[in-house]
């Protein structure tokens, strides 16, 4: 797999084949994450909030940061416009660091690919960083996502590019049923310039039907 380029901990999550062994080595680099990714270059979160400023209006609430970290994202979610937002993360440690920040409603220690405790069209938003890559979470958590943001909003992630055919086609899916449209696709972007090796990844928003 592409990822196993990557050395230390971002080599190790990728590389991971579990679940439950994700959390626990994201439990381990929790405290040194934002040093690191910063060292590193780290896009994500800038293109994030970028496509959502632009297809989601300020005040809209409440938003989930699906798969949230340390809070790399949420701490500008407030600055940018959007007063409530909710984290969600598979890692307690990364959701220990996220809540020392004070940015986030609520925290919701939970794994994206299987069933979430909200109801249907919950959310006017998701922004969901980094996730959908090499050894997280493949195009099937995407469907969870479309049925807890209600319509006419947004769903904000980021793609990398070595899962972007199955997942163009997952979303293809979503289209033809009628369940959202895309409104926006970004060209193809490093995410991280500063570590070798690093697959491009492309920015999608999807607006809930």
């Amino acid at each position: 797999m592409a990822g196993t380029k990557h050395g230390g901990a971002l080599g190790a999550v990728y590389s991971a084949k579990r679940p439950e062994e994700v959390a626990a080595l994201y439990d381990g680099w929790a405290d040194s994450y934002d040093k690191e990714m910063a060292a590193n270059g780290y896009r994500h979160p800038a293109i994030c909030l970028s496509l959502l400023t632009r297809h989601l209006p300020r005040g809209a609430e409440p938003l989930l940061d699906a798969g949230a970290g340390t809070g790399l994202v949420g701490e500008w979610l407030g600055i940018v416009g959007y007063p409530h937002v909710e984290a969600l993360d598979l890692s307690e440690g990364m959701l220990k660091v996220a809540a020392r920040k004070a940015v986030y409603a609520r925290l919701h220690r939970l794994a994206l690919g299987g069933p979430l405790p909200f109801e249907d069209g919950h959310f006017a938003g998701i922004v969901s960083a980094g996730v959908f890559t090499t050894g997280h979470v493949g195009p099937d958590g995407l469907d969870e996502l479309v049925r807890i943001c209600r319509p006419g909003g947004v769903i904000v992630i980021t793609v990398k590019d070595t899962l972007w055919d199955d997942f163009a086609a997952h979303v293809a899916g979503f289209v033809a049923a009628g369940k959202v449209s895309v409104a926006e696709e970004t060209a193809p972007y490093v995410s991280m310039p500063g570590e070798a090796g690093t697959i491009p990844s492309r920015g999608l928003v999807l607006k809930v039907m």
